[in-house]
């Protein structure tokens, strides 16, 4: 396992969502990033989507708090035995929930690579 700190493991979280595509950034809607050390009785859980998709928002929707995306370091950390390593789970992990954000179920997911 390698360690990086809390501050460097937010700026890579920052640097995931700087490669995202222009198009599909401005396409996110009230959602904002966190990131934890881990979920508590959840171990190995690398990220989690707290919200409504994106595809299941309807006309009820004004007023809800933002969709949450949440990025787990210690899991992360656990994962990976180099600094690169890291760099490419966290970007796979930004963009998977992310993907939950638009609506893309974790078997599409796993078609896609970002499992």
């Amino acid at each position: 396992m390698i360690e990086v700190s809390s501050e460097e493991f937010e700026d890579l979280v920052g640097q995931a969502l700087d490669t995202l595509p222009d198009e599909l950034a401005r396409l996110m809607d009230n959602v904002v990033v966190f990131v934890e050390d881990q979920k508590p009785g959840r171990a190995r859980l690398l990220g989690l989507y707290e919200g409504v998709p994106l595809t299941r928002r309807g006309h009820y929707y004004a007023g809800h708090l933002p969709d949450r995306i949440t990025i787990f370091r210690k899991p992360i950390q656990r994962r990976c035995r180099t600094r690169e390593e890291i760099v490419e789970q966290v970007r796979i992990t930004v963009v998977h929930e992310i993907a939950h954000h638009f609506g893309i179920g974790e078997k599409r997911l796993h078609e896609l690579g970002y499992g």
